[in-house]
Parts: C-alpha cells; sequence; structure tokens
C-alpha cells in the first residue's frame, strides 16, 4: 500500500485534533488522532508537530523533521470542516 503523503497526513491530523480538541470526550476522535499522529512519526520521521497559530483564514502547524523546523498552511475552513459537519449531523451531537 503505499503511504500518505506528508501534506495530507498533516492535513488529516489537523483536521481529527481540531475535532478532538472540541470533542475531548470522543474516545474514537482521539484514537483517530493518535493513527494520524503514528503515522507523521513513523511514515514521515516528524519529531514533533503541533498547531502553531490560527488567524481568520489560516491554520499554521509547525513540525520538525530531519532537525530542521517547518510550517505547513492549511485553510481554515478546510481544515474546521469536519467538525462542522460532525456537529450539524444529529446523530453525533448529545
Amino acid at each position: 500500500m503505499d503511504r500518505m503523503n506528508l501534506q495530507d497526513a498533516l492535513f488529516n491530523w489537523l483536521q481529527i485534533k481540531i475535532v478532538a480538541d472540541a470533542r475531548p470526550h470522543d474516545e474514537a476522535a482521539q484514537r483517530t488522532v493518535d493513527f494520524f499522529a503514528d503515522i507523521l512519526r513513523t511514515d514521515h520521521k516528524l519529531e514533533q508537530f503541533r498547531i502553531d497559530r490560527v488567524d481568520d483564514t489560516m491554520i499554521h502547524v509547525q513540525y520538525a523533521q530531519g532537525g530542521k523546523s517547518k510550517k505547513q498552511m492549511f485553510d481554515r475552513e478546510a481544515a474546521e470542516k469536519l467538525l462542522e459537519d460532525i456537529r450539524s449531523n444529529p446523530k453525533y451531537n448529545e
């Protein structure tokens, strides 16, 4: 199986991290964060990664790879879409 490219893995981690942070009781979301974090560490050799900054239009993710600090920016609306979809579906709301 082909591995997920770094940008997709970071975006998937970011989307579910936003969900898990907003829904701390959601164990499935936390397990999914851990799954994508493992992909980032194992497949892409990231030493660390975190949400660095959120502004009106972008979310900045800082990460370290090969001893170098790097930053990737993602469209905020796209990154928050999964949480929005979950919140708008009564099946997932308490």
